[in-house]
C-alpha cells in the first residue's frame, strides 16, 4: 500500500489499460473505501453502478458519443465541439477500452449531489491507485440518455451520472504534468 503523500503526487489519469479483468471483489473493496468520503449532512447520496463487460462498455461509449454529437449539431458553439472529430471516429471508445467502468451518481434532486459524488470519486481513485490500478474520470461518459440502456444497466429514472470512472491495470502511468503551482488569490489574516 502506497504512502498517502506519494499517492497525492503520483496518481494520474490513465487512458491505456492492459487487457486484464479487475475482479469484482477488488472493485467492491474500492467502492467501500469511497463511502468513507465526507458528504453534505452525512447524506451519502452516492450510488454505484459497475460495468465490467467490455461489450457493454463499448455500447455505453457509443451511446454517449451519439448524444454528444447530437448536442454539438444543435449547439455548434458549445465547448464540446473540440471533441467532435474524435467522437466521429468509430474506433474511439470514450472509456479507453478499460476493462471496468464505475458510474458514481445519485438522485438528481439532491442539491449537493455533484460535490458529494466528486468526493466519493476522489476516494475511489486514490483507493484504486493504492492497489496498483489506474483510473480516469471520463467526463464524456455522462451522456447516457436512452431509457432502455439506462434501465439495462440499473440506472433509476432519477439517477444523474456525476463521475464515470474507468478502472484497470495500467499499461503505463503518465508522467507528472507541469504547472501544479498553487494560485492563491489572497490571504486575509
Amino acid at each position: 500500500m502506497a504512502d498517502f503523500f506519494e499517492l497525492l503526487s503520483k496518481r494520474r489519469s490513465v487512458r491505456d489499460y492492459e487487457n486484464r479483468a479487475v475482479s469484482l471483489d477488488l472493485v467492491e473493496e474500492i467502492i467501500r473505501d469511497s463511502c468513507f468520503a465526507p458528504s453534505s449532512g452525512d447524506g451519502q447520496p452516492w450510488r454505484f453502478i459497475v460495468v465490467n463487460n467490455k461489450e457493454w462498455i463499448k455500447k455505453l461509449s457509443d451511446e454517449s458519443k451519439r448524444n454528444i454529437l447530437s448536442f454539438i449539431e444543435t449547439n455548434p458553439e458549445a465547448p464540446l465541439k473540440k471533441y467532435e472529430s474524435v467522437l466521429r471516429d468509430k474506433d474511439f471508445n470514450v472509456f479507453y477500452n478499460a476493462p471496468c467502468l464505475v458510474f458514481i451518481g445519485g438522485c438528481k434532486d439532491i442539491r449537493s449531489l455533484h460535490v458529494d459524488c466528486a468526493l466519493a470519486a476522489s476516494y475511489f481513485m486514490f483507493s484504486a491507485a493504492a492497489r496498483g490500478l489506474g483510473t480516469c474520470w471520463v467526463g464524456l461518459g455522462t451522456s447516457i440518455q436512452d431509457p432502455k440502456v439506462r434501465e439495462q444497466v440499473g440506472m433509476p429514472k432519477d439517477y444523474r451520472i456525476v463521475a464515470p470512472i474507468v478502472v484497470g491495470y495500467p499499461k503505463n502511468i503518465p508522467g507528472r504534468p507541469d504547472n501544479r503551482e498553487a494560485k492563491i488569490l489572497k490571504v486575509v489574516s
